[in-house]
């Protein structure tokens, strides 16, 4: 990209007010996502809304520069994500290891793997954001919100669609007026199948700003999941019960770990192929070093930290990490396995812990951070350490070990997670920085605050949260009402796999099944890729492993991405780049005002004390609430395809070409 002129590469970018408010707003954002992960599993990618927040408060401040507004944004979506952590760590209190969150344990394991993360994401920057050729969904929408916040083209319709978005995320989440989602389950037989989606604006802009391909490829893992995997093995007796608890049992018990066997298939695959561009980046950013680094001769938008820097930081990190693990493990009573013990752990959180970075920063290219597979990454490190860490130390432990070994693995999930997390969320960041021409190494070093900042305060809010609610089978105190404890579904389902491992009761069969349809996939991928085309082995698996409503309500936005790009290309090709750009604004405006409703919703819940806190109903309106909430999103489905299928007035025909549609990135 050309520089934007003299002007913007001397604006003011990485400053210390930038600092302060970009930690003030990771504060927030960390409570939110905090609190909705332990509550549902799932967190949401805190860029864009932090993007808008920052233009806000900087506003007020004055003299604020886009460049500024990206560093905030940057540091806070960094903090945002440890909050990936919960995915794992909670393990340890449902086990038992730990009765809460020890500030300096808890911390450790975010900071050093936050830091890691970091690290990864400098050279991964040339070969996945420079090179790769890849849409960064929400990096691209990141930009474009930072870009119609400096002036006022295109800020009405991102503020428009962020207050429909928002105005449906407070009816739902919060007043409960309608309904979050849809799905019914039918039986044919023995066999059980479920159609559903969800009602989510936002993950319709995600499917938007991916495009028809992807979302093929995980409309494949519906089709496997829901129409042959669960109604074979429910029609085989599998699940009992019920059909539609039935359904559910095989698919988060059997049929993800399928998709957990895809996601390692083509995660495999997608390391591979990405080795030389990895290597090719690694070799640039060592001739820059060695021409001098951030001083060199280089573009400002191409200098990163010097890679010297980087390789000698990520060599020091080993220590403090062997350190965490020794902490961990000590007073276990393993002599001379001990040092065998940490040497395995620090090595395998450093080599697997680049290989789930390079992976999901591909993700993060592909389908946007809050889509991509985190919790299966963690499953994955779960599944490899637990068959590991056995073989190490086997019983040395005593008639605990078999809880330090689970512990040790949950711990060393927890770090990788950390690692991936952040180079999956920085990625993105950097993309950002690359579409308004900032300075890499300038976010870098924001990327370094964002993870000290989180690293202190993710301790405090898991210990706050776990004392007012605990979890769902670990309550902390005697008396407290079970039905009120936060279920931290994901913790809950890392902790059975590492117990099922180490106690010799994983249904391997499932996870080997996967590898081998993955890798069919993965022949399957590496045939279009020779013709040009993108069919994605590893999204098959998402589509596996995600809820069947976020897959289905994310292919409806890549659905509306192609028709528009049809009707587009038949009425005025010439206009295409302008309504390509309106379509971003609006998608990424559905993004940030159903962000922005869930960290309020969040807050209330938090600050009263009580789930669902702003409900004006109960359980007895569910049924109008669905057909209102399925009224409404159909409503506003039309409008954004008629919004995003005509070009808007006033487009610029000379610049039809700029900007390809997500038809044609597919």
């Amino acid at each position: 990209m050309a520089s934007r002129g003299p002007t913007q590469a001397h604006a003011s970018e990485l400053t210390l007010r930038g600092l302060l408010v970009g930690a003030a707003i990771t504060v927030v954002f960390m409570a939110a996502n905090v609190y909705m992960g332990l509550k549902t599993g799932m967190t949401f990618s805190s860029s864009i809304p932090a993007a808008m927040i920052s233009m806000g408060c900087l506003r007020l401040l004055g003299g604020a520069s886009l460049l500024e507004n990206n560093i905030v944004q940057t540091q806070a979506s960094a903090a945002g994500t440890l909050c990936n952590v919960i995915l794992v760590l909670p393990g340890l209190v449902l086990i038992g290891h730990w009765q809460g969150f020890p500030f300096w344990q808890t911390g450790a394991v975010c900071l050093l793997g936050g830091l890691l993360g970091v690290a990864y994401s400098i050279p991964l920057r040339r070969a996945l954001v420079v090179g790769a050729g890849l849409p960064y969904p929400e990096g691209t929408a990141a930009a474009e919100v930072l870009k119609a916040g400096e002036g006022d083209g295109g800020l009405r319709d991102l503020l428009c669609a962020a207050g429909v978005a928002a105005a449906l995320g407070l009816a739902t989440s919060g007043l409960r007026l309608l309904a979050e989602g849809i799905h019914g389950t039918f039986s044919a037989g023995p066999a059980v199948f479920r159609l559903g989606t969800g009602f989510s604006l936002a993950l319709v802009g995600v499917g938007y700003l991916v495009g028809i391909g992807a979302c093929l490829a995980l409309l494949t893992g519906v089709v496997l999941a829901w129409g042959l995997a669960v109604p074979l093995l429910t029609a085989l007796g599998h699940g009992g019960g019920a059909p539609a608890q039935a359904a559910e049992a095989v698919w988060s018990g059997e049929v993800r770990l399928i998709g957990a066997g895809i996601i390692t298939a083509g995660g495999a695959f997608t390391v591979v192929s990405l080795a030389r561009p990895i290597l090719d980046s690694i070799r640039s950013a060592l001739e820059a070093a060695r021409a001098g680094g951030m001083s060199s001769d280089l573009p400002r938008q191409e200098r990163d930290l010097p890679i010297t820097w980087v390789g000698g930081a990520a060599l020091a990190l080993a220590l403090p990490i062997a350190g965490l693990f020794a902490w961990f493990a000590l007073g276990a009573g393993l002599g001379g396995l001990l040092p065998v013990l940490i040497l395995a752990a620090s090595l395998f959180v450093i080599l697997v812990g680049f290989l789930m970075a390079a992976a999901c920063g591909y993700l993060a290219g592909l389908l946007g951070s809050s889509s991509s597979p985190i919790s299966g990454i963690g499953i994955l490190t779960t599944i490899l350490a637990a068959l590991l860490l056995p073989l190490l130390i086997g019983r040395a432990a005593g008639p605990e070990g078999d809880r330090l070994v689970i512990g040790m693995v949950l711990l060393v999930a927890a770090v990788i997670v950390t690692v991936a997390s952040i180079a999956n969320d920085n990625l993105q960041d950097l993309k950002t920085g690359q579409l308004v021409d900032a300075t890499p190494w300038r976010q870098q070093v924001a990327l370094i605050a964002g993870v000290t900042v989180g690293a202190l305060v993710i301790a405090p809010l898991l210990e706050l949260l776990y004392r007012a609610y605990g979890f769902v089978g670990a309550l902390p105190h005697e008396g407290m009402e079970a039905g009120s404890a936060l279920p931290a579904p994901q913790a809950a389902l890392m902790t059975q796999i590492a117990g099922g491992i180490v106690h010799g009761q994983l249904p391997y069969g499932m996870l080997l099944a996967g590898i081998g349809i993955g890798a069919g996939f993965v022949a399957l991928e590496a045939s279009l890729r020779r013709r040009g085309l993108s069919f994605p082995a590893l999204t098959i698996g998402i589509g596996m492993y995600l809820p069947l409503t976020v897959v289905m309500t994310i292919a409806a936005g890549g659905v509306v991405a192609w028709l528009a790009a049809r009707a587009l290309r038949a009425r005025d090709a010439a206009a295409s780049r302008d309504a390509r750009r309106r379509g971003v604004l609006l998608a990424s405006g559905f993004l940030v005002g159903e962000s922005l409703v869930g960290v309020l919703i969040a807050a209330s819940d938090t600050f009263s004390g009580r789930s669902n806190s702003l409900a004006l109903v109960g359980a007895e309106f569910h049924a109008t609430a669905t057909a209102l909430a399925a009224a409404a999103f159909l409503l506003a489905l039309a409008a954004f395809y008629r919004l995003v299928s005509r070009p808007p007035p006033g487009s610029r025909p000379g610049l039809a070409r700029a900007l390809p549609s997500a038809g044609e990135r597919a």
